[in-house]
């Protein structure tokens, strides 16, 4: 169990803490259920770069960091993401309906094409690209933006600028998984017989 595992496990159990704090914080308006809500999903968010640093830096890559850095990404956005998409009135502003659904979308399709990809071919290459990191920084900047409750402007170009790069950053993950099925002897027709 390597350091930067270590961390990304903390990321994970960070969550339901957000989680529970968010929602205690929409029923009852009590600030400091807000306040704990932001800084675990701000502990948790800045964690993400420092366990990642330190894997790169330190060598610590591993398979199973390679499984738990994006599920620990994943649980905390998506997470963050419909809990503010829903009516929060008066304590919480809502997410665009149209953000959620991008970035929702984007990630079933991403789950099914890893499994159809590992079904067909044995094993799944994933590079990251430099457009779902920053999709990624967007949406996290969108939740914060509406756990600080700042204003509906920013919280409104947040979103588009998140959904452009959500959306952008999935068709070059499409057409990388399409491009390793095409590589793959599988796809091929098969032999007559």
């Amino acid at each position: 169990m390597t350091t930067a595992n270590k961390i990304t496990i903390i990321r994970i159990l960070l969550v339901p803490l957000f989680i529970t704090q968010v929602i205690y914080y929409v029923q009852a308006g009590v600030e400091y259920h807000r306040w704990l809500a932001l800084a675990a999903f701000g502990v948790a968010a800045i964690s993400d770069g420092i366990d990642g640093y330190i894997a790169r830096r330190y060598n610590q890559r591993s398979e199973l960091g390679a499984i738990l850095d994006p599920l620990a990404d994943k649980l905390l956005l998506v997470s963050g993401v419909i809990l503010l998409s829903f009516r929060n009135d008066p304590h919480l502003p809502q997410l665009p309906l149209w953000l959620v659904a991008t970035i929702l979308s984007r990630d079933v399709l991403l789950l099914i094409g890893l499994a159809v990809i590992y079904y067909t071919c044995g094993r799944v290459m994933v590079q990251p690209v430099w457009l779902g990191k920053i999709a990624t920084v967007l949406q996290m900047a969108c939740v914060v933006w509406g756990l600080l409750k700042l204003g509906p402007v920013g919280l409104l170009i947040g979103s588009a600028g998140a959904a452009v790069f959500t959306g952008v950053s999935g068709l070059i993950y499409v057409f990388d998984g399409v491009r390793q099925l095409s590589a793959s002897p599988t796809s091929g027709p098969a032999p007559r017989q």
